[in-house]
C-alpha cells in the first residue's frame, strides 16, 4: 500500500514539473522562443527554448537569478540602443 502512495506522489510531482506555471512565446524570423515558468521540488525556474525548424536549444535559469539575468539583458539592450543612436 505504501509503495502505491509513493508512486502516486511521484507521478503527481512529475505532472507538476512538466506543466508550466506561465508561458510566453516570441516569434522572430524563422525562430520561435518559448519562455516557460516552471517549478519542481527545488523551486521555480525559467526554461527558455529556441526552436528553429524543429531543432531546439534550451537553457534553465533558477528563479533566484532572474533579476540579474534581466539586468544583464537590459545592459545589452542599452549598448545596442547606444550604438544605434551613434549612427
Amino acid at each position: 500500500m505504501f509503495e502505491e502512495e509513493e508512486e502516486e506522489e511521484e507521478e503527481e510531482n512529475k505532472r507538476y514539473r512538466d506543466e508550466p506555471l506561465h508561458t510566453e512565446k516570441i516569434f522572430s524570423d524563422r525562430k520561435t522562443f518559448f519562455i516557460d515558468l516552471k517549478a519542481n521540488n527545488r523551486g521555480k525556474f525559467l526554461k527558455i527554448t529556441e526552436d528553429v525548424r524543429g531543432r531546439r536549444d534550451t537553457i534553465m535559469l533558477p528563479a533566484e537569478t532572474l533579476e540579474e539575468f534581466i539586468d544583464a539583458l537590459q545592459n545589452v539592450s542599452d549598448v545596442i540602443g547606444n550604438e544605434d543612436s551613434e549612427d
